[in-house]
């Protein structure tokens, strides 16, 4: 119930439909030139200039394309991690070495994705990363992202937190889906960073 006065947030399910339904109208175009200025953008933060070892993702659909930023880290010599998804939604971890490491994985009837075809490193590879890169849907002037609601990535920021391990947390976005506020939860871990087309905005350590 929203306190008086104060109008009720609209929930994450509702949010996530609108988002997606705003990417769905996107062209190919659209999402592979936004992929090369997010790349461009993403290159200048001094967290991925000095970082050695890179936890991205490929992305998918509509999603602000990767394999730009994908490329341009592995040329850089970076040590790029990419998941795989497991049967319980948790992550995996392979190395990328190039397009063609990349085999298209269907899980059910939800999706087919793109997952390292090499050696798996097991789940707690990520903790050993300098940068995360986060997909979602949006950002909030807090950091605080939402995601699509697979938990797969609550996984991963839980086990970083267990880990004591501190990478630097940044989400991949279009310019319009950095918002004023998204609802968040306790276990919910805000970003320092997110980038987009456009640029890059930072967010205050809480």
């Amino acid at each position: 119930m929203s306190q008086i006065g104060r109008p009720a947030e609209p929930d994450k399910r509702t949010l996530r439909r609108d988002f997606l339904a705003v990417r769905s109208r996107l062209t190919a175009d659209d999402v592979r030139e936004s992929g090369v200025a997010l790349a461009d953008r993403a290159l200048l933060l001094p967290e991925l200039a000095r970082a050695r070892t890179v936890a991205a993702y490929v992305s998918v659909g509509s999603e602000p394309g990767t394999p730009a930023l994908l490329d341009a880290l592995r040329a850089r010599g970076v040590r790029v991690l990419l998941p795989a998804l497991l049967p319980d939604n948790d992550l995996d971890w392979g190395v990328y070495t190039g397009e063609g490491s990349l085999a298209p994985v269907r899980h059910g009837a939800r999706m087919t994705l793109l997952e390292p075809s090499g050696e798996r490193l097991g789940p707690d590879a990520v903790t050993t990363a300098d940068v995360v890169l986060l997909p979602g849907l949006a950002v909030d002037a807090r950091g605080m992202r939402l995601g699509r609601g697979g938990g797969s990535y609550d996984r991963v920021l839980a086990r970083l937190e267990r880990a004591d391990a501190h990478p630097a947390l940044v989400v991949l976005l279009y310019d319009t889906e950095v918002v004023e506020r998204v609802p968040a939860e306790a276990h919910d871990r805000p970003v320092q960073a997110v980038v987009t087309p456009s640029g890059v905005r930072r967010f205050p350590a809480p």
